[in-house]
């Protein structure tokens, strides 16, 4: 038996010398984790200093007490590791000396596969065999020759399920939290929740059974010497991620990281069969089946360090070459996590590019003697004018805030990133928004939202609703918007939403500011607006929404029995409604545009899709888009017929029943291409839409008229989203 204790610690001024005699003479390499030295020859009176022969090379390795902790650890000691081991694999680095982070290693002579294999470049398959033979000699090292585990690890020692969930809630543990605090706001920001390992976690099913031993689980070119005497040809360095587990788990840490060009996975996998087969024919079980659980967990827990290395990467100054590496770097983790993790979207590059260099800019900068730490350039748009109460350098130090941002100040909707903030010197919080959706989305806006808004600030209408105190762009030329945020009023804290519905009081309170906006003068906006035939103008824009659905889309609609665009205008044409006067509407009033107040009422925010027409289609929009009960809607069609003015309100009884319907229709091709596409799924008012999407189907095709498809295809309409109901479903009457 090995001894497992490392050699006893010379005096502190002897090894001290010698630390500065190997920091003076060795050569030098930095990894992710460690500064290593590596010192030959040694003097005879440092040799009897580290107890090894007068002559012999040894690596002087130390931690990097800075470096980000982006791994999961089982075991803090690697040199308790390696001398436990090596009696069982003779090959591996020996510890000779111990002082508090600083280990003396035995040299490895030989050089790195990456010297003359860089990563992507195809292995030789002796080498592939060789490799798999490194990964099998680890079976021989059991649970009794390791140190004590730690008390999450599975007490069984062939339970696979629990071994990944392990892993999974270390990976929670070791990287997400201990770096959240750093950089929540940036995984925020690209679309990473707060929870996703855990998720990930909860969903590893159960694994065939496969007996344990030790793992490597970091196996990659730096880390494979390839000796000079030959024998063996090829060395493992680098043990301090070691663990107990499953195999299998090794070969998917050894496949992602070895960066083997895509056509040798394959013959890599086969090589492990193989090999391992021989050496312990039960760790080949359920390989075929398995394999894939272990890359999608390699894959989820990667884009945390993947993304914090990136970002550390560019540093006080940077190129155009190294933000687009930076870039690059995330996108590919985020699409590599993107299915275990289940991230509801990945932004694409230009996206991510952005996102860097605003968190950048507040993270990766030193102030200087020409700039403080929260002087952000940017430039002013002027159709917004300076305010009093929010002059310039609190824009500026406000954006700086939004790259800095916590998590739980990130709120991301369908067509903005929204960031919250404090700025000191200005009493109340606010929001900076920044476009983030769809570059074409299907439904288009019609006026500018800084228009909108300061069109009812300067009324004096009584519509709670967001001050513009910014606009202007900053960063890579991207377009900024700073409002008064209308959360909570004691602290920045998400603000609360009716998500099930309205109160009483607040349906009261919603339809009074219906009424007032009647008062806003419209011909700012719309010179022309008062002779538009609102509901033509409707029917047009849906029809021409249908026909530039992607052809994905178009296809599956068809299929389930929704009309093409001419056929669609040629069935809605079929209605008239009663002409009523055009007013300034929100356009989008679901309930996470409708924020809680403290005193009972309601502010509207997110006023992007707001347009001048129909006041009764507002208030039918909000119907559908929330869930309603009945008497809430009574309530709310009853007060406002009483509110607005008649000009307004003529003819609604007839005609609400044809917006529904108009609505219906719509979200049975918009959620349906957000199905298909994938976009906006994260905002919680798309995803409450398209988990219903089966009923608004036999809906809309009702109010078209057109017959049930289900008989045709029935597990094609069976396979869609059915959960929960639709969110103004119960709306519903005849």
């Amino acid at each position: 038996m090995p001894d497992h204790r490392a050699l006893q610690r010379p005096a502190d001024d002897g090894f001290e010398r010698f630390l500065r005699y190997a920091r003076a003479l060795g050569s030098f390499d930095r990894g992710h984790h460690n500064l290593n030295y590596m010192v030959r020859p040694l003097t005879e009176q440092d040799s009897a200093l580290v107890a090894v022969d007068d002559g012999a090379a040894v690596t002087v390795r130390q931690r990097i007490p800075s470096a980000l902790p982006v791994v999961i650890r089982t075991w803090q000691d690697e040199p308790e590791i390696l001398n436990r081991i090596r009696g069982i694999l003779p090959h591996v680095p020996r510890c000779h000396a111990k002082y508090q982070d600083i280990a003396v290693l035995s040299y490895v002579e030989g050089v790195p596969l990456s010297s003359i294999c860089p990563g992507g470049t195809p292995l030789d398959p002796g080498v592939i065999t060789a490799l798999a033979g490194l990964l099998a000699d680890m079976t021989q090292v059991g649970r009794r020759h390791l140190p004590p585990l730690p008390v999450s690890w599975p007490r069984s020692s062939r339970d696979g399920r629990a071994f990944l969930r392990a892993l999974a809630f270390a990976a929670e543990e070791q990287i997400r939290a201990r770096n959240w605090a750093q950089f929540g706001g940036l995984f925020a920001m690209l679309g990473i929740p707060e929870d996703a390992m855990v998720r990930f976690a909860e969903r590893v099913p159960a694994l065939i059974s496969r007996p344990f031993s030790l793992l490597h689980t970091d196996l990659h070119r730096d880390n494979v010497i390839v000796s000079f005497h030959g024998d063996p040809p090829l060395i493992c360095v680098d043990w301090e991620l070691a663990t107990y587990g499953d195999p299998l788990h090794d070969l998917a840490t050894h496949l992602v990281r070895m960066q083997y060009p895509g056509h040798q996975w394959d013959e890599v996998v086969e090589a492990w069969r193989t090999v391992m087969g021989e050496r312990r024919s039960k760790a080949v079980h359920g390989l075929d089946r398995d394999l894939k659980h272990y890359l999608a967990f390699e894959h989820a827990q990667s884009v945390y360090p993947d993304v914090m290395r990136a970002a550390e990467s560019l540093g006080d100054s940077f190129d155009q070459r190294e933000l687009d590496a930076a870039t690059q770097a995330v996108h590919r983790a985020l699409l590599a996590a993107q299915e275990p993790l289940r991230l509801k979207h990945v932004p694409d590059e230009r996206a991510i590019e952005r996102i860097l260099f605003r968190w950048n800019e507040s993270h990766g900068v030193r102030p200087s003697r020409e700039r403080t730490m929260f002087q952000i350039v940017w430039e002013r748009d002027r159709r917004v004018p300076i305010r009093p109460d929010f002059p310039p350098w609190a824009v500026s130090r406000a954006l700086f805030e939004e790259g800095a941002a916590s998590a739980d100040r990130v709120f991301k909707g369908t067509a903005h990133l929204n960031t919250a903030v404090r700025v000191a010197g200005v009493a109340f919080p606010v929001m900076v928004r920044r476009r983030a959706g769809s570059s074409s989305p299907l439904e288009r806006r019609f006026l500018n939202e800084h228009v909108v808004l300061g069109a009812i600030e300067q009324t004096g209408v009584r519509v709670r609703a967001p001050r513009v105190l910014a606009l202007g762009t900053s960063g890579l030329r991207e377009q900024f918007t700073v409002h008064t945020y209308e959360g909570p009023v004691d602290g920045i804290r998400p603000p609360a939403h009716p998500e099930y519905g309205l109160l009483p009081h607040e349906a009261d309170d919603l339809v009074d500011q219906l009424a007032e906006l009647t008062h806003v003068p419209c011909d700012r906006f719309a010179p022309d607006f008062g002779e538009m035939d609102f509901y033509s103008w409707l029917r047009a824009e849906l029809v021409r929404m249908v026909g530039e659905l992607p052809t994905d889309t178009r296809d599956l609609a068809r299929e389930l029995g929704l009309p093409d665009s001419v056929r669609l205008d040629e069935i809605l044409t079929r209605h008239i409604l009663a002409p009523r006067r055009s007013v300034l509407l929100h356009g989008d009033l679901n309930p996470w545009n409708l924020v809680r107040r403290a005193d009972g009422g309601l502010t509207l925010i997110d006023w992007e899709m707001a347009m001048i027409g129909d006041p009764l289609y507002d208030l039918v929009r909000h119907m559908h888009l929330t869930p309603t009960r009945p008497d809430i809607r009574r309530r709310l069609l009853d007060r406002w017929s009483r509110r607005l003015p008649d000009d307004c309100t003529k003819g609604w009884q007839e005609d609400w029943r044809v917006y529904r319907w108009i609505e219906i229709i719509r979200s049975a091709y918009v959620d349906l291409d957000r199905l298909v596409t994938g976009d906006s799924l994260e905002a919680p008012n798309v995803r409450r839409a398209v988990d219903a999407y089966a009923m608004t189907l036999v809906e809309a095709t009702a109010a078209l008229g057109l017959p049930d498809r289900s008989a045709v295809n029935p597990y094609l309409v069976r396979a869609l989203p059915r959960g929960g109901h639709r969110a103004g479903a119960v709306t519903v009457d005849t």
